[in-house]
């Protein structure tokens, strides 16, 4: 028995030897050991290209010979990728496979809008920056704009984290006085000109095209000086399949810094060791210890949600989506939501020669906040200057507070004085495009667009502004309605000669019209109760005549037309010599009757040096290419009507024989028939290269930019005419600068790729000329930083040979013998004669620019598997900051005359005695360069998850990580638009965030 036992383990013991060796060996067979030689179409082998086999990670990379070994089973596929070389799949049928990578010449042939059409990369004879919709920043950001902070050479944007505020934007330097949208580049959405940023949420765009030099945005004629800016949104697939798709995130705000204020405590000793007597200003009996900024500020929640639906086929595609936003802002009271919704339907018709598309696009969005005016009625200036050692609410419940003038609790601010403003936005949109012949397009865009805000104003029974302190509750309601009409049509033909001459030509005509600014108002006073807030005005017991014709004044129903005649044409020579010419043709009934017409012609050339025979045999260059264009277009953004008109208002009023009440009625606005467009006029000269297998490409770019026939308002005789303002055609602005971006892929193996792209640029603006024969200034003062006892003591100045934002001011020289802040003085010829406790205008000096010499966006994506991490840096370099907050609070006499708190640095920096030490000077004007870590995003893809995820990642960000900077404000990314750039002010300045987002992005 025991034998047979024995001899039964020893036939085991050989069937599962057997059994094993047949395993290994099918595995060995199975694991197909596949080796080769990776080259490229010269035959020089390619290191580091990536061989795996599909759907899996195994897989591996060639070395230095181009060779390369991986086990993997027969019949599997094996997938070579290099960047700039096109991917290629293999079925594995043998133990040898050698391959040959060709270059991909997918960048080269990238579509890129240039307006009325497209063309491919190569073929660009302009500046032109594609942003992709991967590319685009990340973060909680209420506009487009904000996305592409960074990203665009030459594009200046400068961020808020107030929900309801907008980032300041300027394009290869200001090139206008006038503010507003006359200094901002212009919006094309999906081909429409003009169209609200409102429309679109950020999940719904495919990619933004930026048209940085004239040449390019020549052809949108008078309202492209500042640049053009196309949105290209998303449209339907072709595939036959219906796909959904869903994005959304939570996220959450914090401040990232405040003031270092006294507390309690520290106004207290600083009082008794500087003799100052506060026992008016508080209970000396029941002090209190309040921290009014973490009264005033909070942790702020916000959530995005976009769900799209898209599909089609070969005939027919669509597209819809909905998103909703909601963002709090960290100032409570301050926050509001967004519902956008956007259709697009797409068809062809009669033999595939007709394509129909149509837009319905709609939101509307509330905005909520308080007062941010001066003189202390602003929750964010009241959290600093209140005293913490007053309460919020006196024994009754109702806030604490006193009569002084420009002193408000800001917890009364938030929630006794508010503001409401509700957009509705509608468009339409139809295009057709006839294919008459192969290469012969005629298109028809059709626009209709629909503009309504709702303002709502309440200032309660216990609002401390003394304004509405006696009105019982004061109601403000207006509304106001903006329609836009467009037509444009225009014919696109496109043919090649011989395989190497490529014609394109556009002609087209367009006609708009825009309804602006009609509205109505009512304010009224005098409730029984708050419980109606802006609501049921006809149940107020009182109104004014006066505020409500001031309300209404500003209403004025504004009527503009304009008409073009547009052209452009493209010539290429085998992609190697091109040529663009355009000229558009603008009319305009805002401008005076004698100069309703402009022309704004431009030409520019490329030479790509690529193509030529003697640059086929060197292994330097994969791409290089000459750009050189000039342009001229021009600045008819932000008109009214009435700008070259004569204009009647009422000024005042007058009791006539029948004792009733009657307007004045005077001139409010000159005539000028010759008033006219300012035009720009830019030269441009670029280099575009690449090498390494165009791992490395780049653009080099120079610029020179003039704008004449500035359009600002001078003051004139009332001798000689109706008014004392006149709108005329005076100056002329200089922008010179040059941009250099630089993209690279540094690594790249089986699982690590790590891609970077840097961008500089520098821009010098120069107010060239203010004057002429008939109007003449020496400069203009700009800038009030509005602070105690300087009142209208500008800190700018608008002036011949210095730029936009050019600072003006007192030198601060120190402190005398009994520290008192002096100042450099100056005799009548300029000279430093020795300082003065008192100076006057003569001693204000030029002292520095708000203007930043450089401006950076530095991006790195590093991926490793189904991991990727982004972190994008971006600053500015070389520019001033004026510093009205610490200014301000850098007042002793606020605390002792005023009861008002002041910073903490005060009490061991200065004489509590120094009258001057606020004193608008060079004390204040700081260096304002900064680096900072703007976004940092760590993402992970499932990829394929089941039958019905076709895709998911998950991703958190972390916005404003961390700021290198010397300026001493809260945050040294202030307002860099407008007149009066590069000042930090106290009662406007939103606490600068940093916020962290957990999102999901899931298609289906």
């Amino acid at each position: 028995m025991q034998s047979k036992l024995i001899t039964n383990k020893h036939l085991l013991r050989k069937i599962l030897s057997f059994a094993f060796f047949l395993l290994v060996s099918t595995y060995a067979f199975a694991q197909n050991a596949v080796t080769g030689t990776v080259i490229d179409n010269t035959g020089m082998p390619l290191i580091g290209v990536s061989v795996v086999e599909k759907g899996t990670t195994n897989g591996s990379v060639t070395d230095i010979d181009g060779k390369y070994t991986v086990n993997v089973e027969k019949g599997k596929t094996l997938v070579f990728s290099y960047i700039g070389y096109v991917t290629q799949e293999v079925e594995v049928q043998s133990n040898t496979i050698n391959i040959t990578l060709s270059e991909d010449a997918q960048l080269l042939d990238e579509v890129v809008v240039i307006g009325y059409g497209s063309m491919e990369r190569k073929d660009v004879t302009s500046s032109i920056t594609t942003v992709k919709a991967e590319d685009l920043n990340v973060g909680v950001y209420t506009t487009p704009a904000q996305l592409l902070q960074g990203k665009v050479p030459g594009l200046t944007i400068a961020n808020t984290s107030d929900p309801n505020g907008s980032a300041s934007i300027s394009l290869r330097g200001a090139s206008t006085l006038r503010t507003g949208e006359a200094m901002e580049p212009y919006y094309v959405i999906d081909g429409v000109p003009g169209v609200s940023l409102s429309l679109i949420a950020p999940e719904d765009i495919e990619s933004i095209d930026v048209l940085r030099d004239a040449s390019a945005t020549a052809i949108y004629g008078s309202k492209a000086a500042n640049g053009v800016i196309i949105v290209t949104t998303k449209k339907g697939n072709k595939d036959g399949r219906t796909n959904v798709s869903y994005s959304g995130y939570v996220a959450w705000d914090k401040t990232l810094n405040t003031l270092d204020m006294m507390t309690a405590d520290e106004v207290l000793a600083y009082a008794d060791a500087n003799g100052i007597d506060l026992s008016s200003y508080y209970d000396v009996n029941n002090p209190a210890d309040v921290n009014w900024q973490d009264e005033v500020l909070r942790t702020a929640f916000s959530h995005n949600h976009n769900v799209a639906i898209n599909g089609g086929n070969e005939k027919t595609s669509y597209n819809a989506s909905i998103n909703f936003l909601e963002r709090q802002g960290v100032v409570r009271g301050t926050g509001m939501d967004r519902l956008t919704a956007r259709s697009f339907l797409q068809t062809k018709a009669f033999n595939d020669r007709l394509d129909l598309s149509f837009n319905v696009n709609a939101s509307i969005s509330n905005n909520e906040s308080g007062p941010t005016d001066n003189e202390g009625r602003s929750a964010l200036d009241a959290m600093n200057y209140y005293l913490p050692l007053n309460p919020i609410y006196n024994e009754d419940g109702t806030y604490y507070g006193r009569t002084t003038s420009q002193y408000y609790n800001p917890v009364s601010l938030i929630n006794e004085d508010r503001y409401k403003t509700t957009q509705k936005l509608l468009q339409g949109v139809a295009k057709a495009t006839v294919h008459i012949i192969d290469g012969l397009d005629w298109n028809l865009n059709l626009s209709y667009q629909n503009e309504q805000y709702i303002y709502n104003k309440y200032h309660s029974s216990q609002s401390q502004i003394v304004t509405y302190t006696s009105r019982n509750g004061d109601a403000e309601r207006s509304t106001v309605e903006n329609i836009k009409k467009q037509m444009e049509t225009y014919i696109n033909w496109d043919h090649t000669f011989n395989d190497a001459h490529k014609v394109g030509v556009m002609l087209g005509y367009s006609w708009e019209q825009s309804d602006n600014n009609d509205g109505f108002g009512i304010r009224a006073y005098n409730f029984y109760n708050d419980d109606l807030s802006y609501y049921n005005l006809a149940l107020a017991n009182s109104m004014s005549q006066d505020e409500i014709v001031d309300l209404n004044s500003q209403y004025l129903l504004s009527t503009l037309r304009m008409i073009s005649y547009y052209g452009r044409i493209n010539y290429s020579y085998k992609s190697k010599y091109l040529l663009q010419a355009t000229v558009r043709r603008d009319g305009s009934s805002a401008f005076g009757a004698n100069n309703r017409w402009g022309t704004f012609p431009a030409v520019s050339a490329a030479w790509r040096i690529i193509e030529e025979d003697f640059m086929k045999e060197q292994n330097i260059f994969d791409d290089l290419k000459f750009r050189i264009g000039y342009g001229v277009s021009g600045n008819s953004l932000g008109f009214d009507a009435f700008y070259a008109r004569q204009v009647y208002g009422s000024t005042g009023w007058f009791t006539g024989s029948d004792g009733n009440n009657y307007h004045v009625l005077g001139a409010t606005r000159n005539a000028n028939p010759d008033l006219k467009w300012e035009k720009t006029g830019m030269f441009n000269v670029g280099l575009d290269f690449g090498f390494f297998n165009n791992r490395l490409t780049g653009t080099i770019e120079y610029y020179n930019k003039k704008t004449s026939d500035l359009i600002y308002s001078y003051g004139v005789s009332t001798l000689i005419y109706p008014y004392s303002e006149m709108v005329a055609n005076v100056g002329d602005i200089s922008n010179k600068g040059i941009e250099i971006t630089i993209n690279a892929v540094p690594v790249q193996t089986k699982d690590f790729t790590w891609s970077t792209s840097l961008n500089l640029s520098h821009n010098k603006n120069e107010v060239v000329s203010m004057s002429n024969s008939e109007f003449s200034v020496n400069f203009i003062e700009m800038a009030d930083p509005n602070i105690n006892s300087y009142s209208n003591q500008h800190v700018q100045r608008l002036m011949e040979g210095a730029p936009i934002g050019q600072f003006y001011l007192w030198e601060w020289a120190g402190y005398d013998e009994n520290g008192m802040s002096v100042f450099n003085d100056y005799d009548e010829n300029g000279n430093l004669i020795g300082v003065t406790d008192a100076p006057d205008d003569t001693d204000r000096r030029m002292a520095g620019s708000a203007q930043p010499k450089i401006t950076f966006g530095w991006n790195n994506d590093l991926t490793w598997k189904n991991w990727s991490l982004s972190m994008f840096f971006q600053g500015v370099a070389g520019n001033k900051i004026f510093n009205a907050i610490r200014a301000s609070y850098s007042d002793p006499t606020l605390l002792r005359s005023f009861g008002k708190n002041i910073l903490a640095e005060v009490a061991t920096e200065q004489n509590y005695n120094d009258s001057r030490a606020q004193a608008p000077s060079t004390r204040y004007l700081e260096n304002g360069s900064y680096l900072r870590l703007s976004t940092l995003t760590l993402g992970y893809n499932f990829g394929k998850l089941g039958n019905w995820v076709n895709n998911m990642r998950i991703y958190a960000t972390c916005n404003n990580v961390f700021t290198i900077t010397g300026y001493k404000g809260i945050d040294p990314e202030v307002n860099l638009g407008g007149l009066t750039p590069g000042m930090d002010m106290r009662n406007s300045n939103y606490p600068r965030t940093r916020s962290f987002m957990v999102g999901v992005n899931m298609n289906f």
